[in-house]
């Protein structure tokens, strides 16, 4: 590893850290208020973060880079308005510290209180999405915690231009600007050097594919809250209403096709397969999405291509590998099941633990699929796209976890809290 870069991430890890106590005692009104000030900063910076973006977006484009990917790392003037709106929506939200989680009396005569305290400097590795440095920032400045960021590479230039303008934002609260740090070296070494502060960084979260995940869940020596990859399945049960199934099918896999709650599967009931394929399969050529089919989803490809050829369906035959892919792209593997016990082994065994959705009237149905389907979020007759922390309530999101230690699903402010025991006497000793 090399020696200098190691030097430079820990030295901004350690400014960062010293950064956080003083976060961590301020009062909840100068939190929100450097929160406030960080949206302003952000509609202030615009220009400039729409500059560095294309310039980050050029070269994306010149790499070969996925249309998926794209679309999560371009910025426009109503993504950095989102943004800003987010922030806004945090600042509004109850102060996750210093909330009394548990009081009681012990027999001691000792008063026992749990209260919720700031981690202290959160580490976030994420690749091309750029509005993540956003919130990441403003989800630890709001739970008292300082942040270091690590963006990939195609987000470089845009999260170095969003982290300083947000940094000027806190420094001009009154907090020191290290509380928003961001790692510019574009070295990959920056991220094992992130990885291996222990002692010093308190939690890592890795925001991105499997592969960055992977890394830092097997590398770290710092505790990791790991953010999941989306396979999400949507089932359409044989009591569903095609017409809600269709534009629930549709707004889960073509709403936005490079996002985790995308959905990547679908499966249907063979008791109205004849009668529901050939429609999704209609729609999702018009929207232009290529079909990975098993057997049965085939033979009605062909049919309708025997019957219009001009309906212009892409279609591949799926394999092993179809039924567990994140595909991030126009891309969909669909399989006839025999019914809800097969649909929910299948959800549960290819499944990502993300989000996964029925679609039926009948009402038992859909409680079975939410009892028994092991994700973080499991949808009755809506799309999977709502797995959001802005939808939750929550005013952002510093990712969704599919684990179930800590943390699952989408998380804000209040997972970046632990809690320490408060305990008040009157001269006990134990003896």
């Amino acid at each position: 590893m090399d020696d200098e870069i190691t030097r430079r991430v820990r030295v901004l890890a350690v400014g960062a850290k010293r950064a956080s106590r003083a976060l961590g005692l301020a009062a909840d009104a100068r939190r929100v208020a450097a929160v406030r000030l960080m949206a302003a900063c952000l509609r202030e910076s615009q220009a400039h973060i729409l500059a560095a973006n294309a310039q980050d977006m050029q070269a994306a484009r010149a790499a070969g880079t996925p249309e998926g990917l794209l679309d999560r790392l371009a910025l426009t003037p109503a993504r950095v308005e989102d943004m800003a709106a987010g922030l806004e929506r945090l600042a509004d939200l109850p102060d996750p510290c210093g909330r009394v989680l548990e009081r009681r009396g012990l027999d001691s005569g000792i008063e026992l209180e749990r209260v919720s305290v700031p981690l202290g400097l959160v580490a976030m590795v994420f690749e091309a999405r750029p509005n993540v440095t956003s919130d990441a920032a403003g989800i630890c400045i709001r739970a008292g915690n300082a942040c270091i960021l690590r963006a990939g590479a195609l987000a470089r230039r845009s999260s170095a231009v969003i982290a300083h303008a947000l940094a000027s934002a806190v420094e001009r609260s009154g907090f020191d600007r290290a509380a928003v740090s961001i790692i510019e070296s574009s070295d990959r070494e920056a991220t094992a050097a992130l990885m291996g502060l222990r002692g010093i960084v308190d939690v890592l979260i890795p925001r991105g594919g499997a592969g960055l995940i992977a890394r830092c869940v097997r590398d770290a020596q710092v505790p990791v809250i790991e953010t999941g990859t989306g396979n999400c399945h949507i089932y359409v049960h044989e009591s569903a209403d095609p017409e809600r199934a269709l534009a629930i099918l549709l707004d889960a896999k073509t709403c936005r096709v490079g996002v985790c709650n995308a959905a990547e599967s679908l499966l249907v009931d063979r008791s109205i397969a004849r009668r529901f394929i050939p429609l999704a399969l209609s729609a999702l050529a018009a929207a232009g999405v290529l079909v990975h089919g098993d057997a049965e989803t085939r033979e009605a490809a062909d049919a309708l291509m025997a019957q219009d050829a001009r309906l212009g369906l892409r279609f591949a035959d799926a394999t092993d590998e179809d039924w567990s892919r994140e595909y991030l792209a126009l891309e969909i593997s669909v399989r006839v099941v025999s019914g809800l016990d097969e649909a929910i082994e299948h959800v549960n065994r290819y499944g990502t633990g993300h989000s996964e959705a029925i679609v039926a009237q009948d009402g038992l149905a859909c409680e079975r699929f939410l009892r028994e389907v092991d994700a973080a979020a499991v949808y009755a007759n809506a799309s999977t796209r709502f797995t959001d922390g802005a939808m939750f309530g929550m005013g952002a999101e510093i990712g969704i976890s599919t684990q179930k230690l800590h943390v699952r699903g989408p998380f804000g402010a209040e997972a970046l809290t632990t809690w320490k025991y408060v305990l008040r006497g009157s001269g006990q000793v134990r003896g």
